[in-house]
């Protein structure tokens, strides 16, 4: 029948409902709940949490200083409200969002949950306290007025007589510099975002079966020796590198996976230049149907023009790892000299920054994936280094030796 309710369209349930949900419910659910299926969709979700974040930021302003006990608990409410580790609104969306975002539009929703990410450090605490200010001259303390030192021969006045002049500005701590690995480290991270990639994160005492047995590492391997490896009792180690997260990540979430692993890592070695026995790592792992060895050296060469810049180039040369199987190292042309030849590249005009490889399929088993329906790649690179790299120095413990006139030029 023509006039029948049958040949109206209906907009999807999901979608009906969705401009009636608070931001609470809508952070709770997945984009598929929501109807949300494509990037025009997404886009308009971000857009609504944006300006749900910016709306709360200002109404905090607004409020005025106040009392600073009543200021700060405000403050640390809106802050963990968003920014909170587990329960805060931008970690349920990178949780239900883009953790779980369908393959297709995972980069579309990498790119806009990183652009909000970066406004939501707009309510963070600093941020929020500074944008409220110190009291103006002439307001209320307490119970105090103190109008009547508004004026310059006032306040001579009062510090004549040893008193304490409230309307003059409050004395600001001076705020440092963020530290040049975590610098390094959260630019690394940016990019990998940017193609879609999620952040995980895992013990950093770990069990020797999630260290070594998982990866297809074998007890008569050299990783395993007390040398090597900071072992807490017979079955716990200081995780020598960030890979077992790629294998509870596995457990965890299945296939298609696409991770970054940031985190510290430790190994038994003796601290000179070039060695600490704390260091940080970045591991990468993606694991899809019908992706190859191509797609691996494609997104390590686009990373490697991004962070290092587009005159870089990339030379990958056969390697070996027990938990990836073909293995590769990838080093990148000399960003000192160009690839003409120097003593950092020992003349060769290349210098080695990564391994890389196909993900061996025992791995894949070990992490619950079926390696005949699932193949994968990863790599893994060290943060100092890519540091040492990037701001010209020669010393990776001055890293970790506080020395204040070193960390002052970051």
């Amino acid at each position: 029948m023509s006039g029948s309710g049958a040949d109206r369209r209906i907009p999807h349930k999901d979608t009906q409902t969705r401009f009636r949900m608070s931001i609470e419910e809508k952070t709770s659910q997945t984009l598929k709940d929501l109807g949300a299926g494509t990037a025009e969709a997404i886009g308009e979700l971000f857009a609504e949490v944006s300006a749900a974040l910016e709306k709360e930021r200002e109404e905090f302003v607004a409020r005025g200083a106040g009392d600073e006990r009543e200021r700060s608990q405000s403050a640390k409410d809106l802050r963990d409200r968003w920014l909170a580790r587990k329960s805060g609104l931008v970690s349920l969306i990178d949780e239900n969002w883009l953790k779980k975002a369908p393959k297709e539009l995972k980069p579309a929703v990498g790119r806009a949950f990183n652009q909000f990410r970066q406004r939501a450090k707009s309510v963070d605490t600093e941020s929020l306290l500074c944008d409220v200010g110190q009291p103006e001259a002439g307001a209320k303390q307490g119970n105090l007025q103190f109008a009547s030192a508004s004026t310059e021969s006032d306040r001579v006045e009062v510090s004549a007589r040893g008193g304490l002049d409230l309307t003059l500005p409050g004395h600001r701590r001076s705020l440092g510099s963020i530290h040049p690995v975590t610098q390094v480290m959260r630019e690394i991270e940016e990019i990998f975002l940017g193609l879609g990639f999620s952040i995980e994160s895992g013990p950093e005492i770990e069990s020797v079966y999630y260290s070594f047995d998982a990866l297809n590492i074998p007890e008569s391997h050299p990783a395993r020796d007390e040398w090597d490896t900071i072992y807490v009792n017979s079955e716990t180690v200081l995780r020598p590198h960030t890979s077992p997260v790629q294998i509870r990540a596995m457990e965890k979430h299945g296939a298609p996976l696409y991770i970054l692993c940031p985190g510290k890592a430790y190994r038994h070695d003796n601290p000179d230049s070039t060695h600490a026995t704390m260091f940080h790592q970045v591991e990468g792992l993606a694991v899809d149907t019908d992706i190859s060895f191509a797609d691996l050296k494609g997104t390590l060469d686009y990373f490697a023009k991004k962070f290092f810049g587009d005159k870089i180039k990339t030379n990958f040369s056969p390697s070996f790892f027990p938990f990836t199987e073909p293995s590769g190292e990838l080093a990148i042309s000399c960003v000192f000299c160009g690839g003409a030849g120097c003593r950092v590249c020992k003349e060769s005009g290349w210098v080695e920054v990564m391994g890389c490889g196909k993900v061996h399929p025992e791995v894949l088993r070990h992490g619950g994936i079926d390696p005949e329906r699932y193949s994968g790649w990863a790599f893994g690179l060290g943060v100092e280094r890519f540091a040492m790299m990037k701001y010209d120095i020669n010393d990776i413990q001055l890293f970790h030796q506080g020395d204040v006139r070193f960390l002052e030029q970051f």
